[in-house]
């Protein structure tokens, strides 16, 4: 059953308005989602609900650009280089669906870690239960994706007992990971900074 928008919207604010986050949804209109999350990523199109979703660094994108932090990092041959499609599929790789319910709660601060959820007072279930709520918007046949290489078996399993990160960078900040939810109508996209 899909939540109703306060519950989700419930569910975005509670794990993530501590941390330094970007997460937003919006329409699948392409064949090829990775030109429809580059639209999320420059706020080109609005969330096909109307529902909300936190953008921490909406100030700053008005001198930056549209699609800021979202951009190849400094050490490239032109910094601030627009990402393209083909740069997303690059970066992102298939995780199934309890790394991306694990995930969720993992960037609810920096450092990409289930350790984050410490500051929480809920159960680690309660929080789950958070999480589901906001992959259940996507219905039942997403696929999800993500920059984080974490314990990365190759086989879609992301390991978060394990003793350091790693991502492939996205955005012009020191670190940087996210999770990409794609449905059949809908892209919905989870980022945590950590600069």
């Amino acid at each position: 059953m899909s939540p109703d928008q306060t519950s989700w919207e419930a569910a975005v604010r509670h794990l993530y308005e501590d941390a330094f986050t970007f997460s937003a949804t919006g329409p699948r209109t392409h064949e090829d989602w990775h030109t429809d999350v580059l639209a999320v990523m420059e706020r080109a199109v609005p969330d096909p609900r109307g529902w909300a979703g936190l953008d921490d660094n909406a100030n700053e994108r008005a001198t930056e650009g549209p699609a800021f932090p979202f951009c190849l990092p400094a050490f490239r041959d032109d910094p601030l280089r627009r990402l393209t499609p083909a740069d997303i599929g690059e970066r992102l790789h298939e995780i199934d669906r309890a790394s991306a319910e694990n995930l969720l709660l993992a960037l609810t601060d920096g450092g990409c870690t289930l350790r984050n959820l410490e500051r929480f007072s809920e159960s680690f279930e309660e929080l789950q239960d958070l999480a589901r709520t906001i992959l259940a918007r996507y219905g039942d046949t997403f696929t999800c994706y993500t920059n984080v290489t974490v314990g990365a078996a190759g086989n879609g399993t992301l390991d978060f007992g394990a003793t350091h990160w790693g991502y492939l960078p996205m955005t012009c900040y020191m670190e940087d990971a996210g999770l990409v939810i794609v449905s059949d109508t809908e892209v919905g996209l989870f980022w945590t900074f950590d600069c």
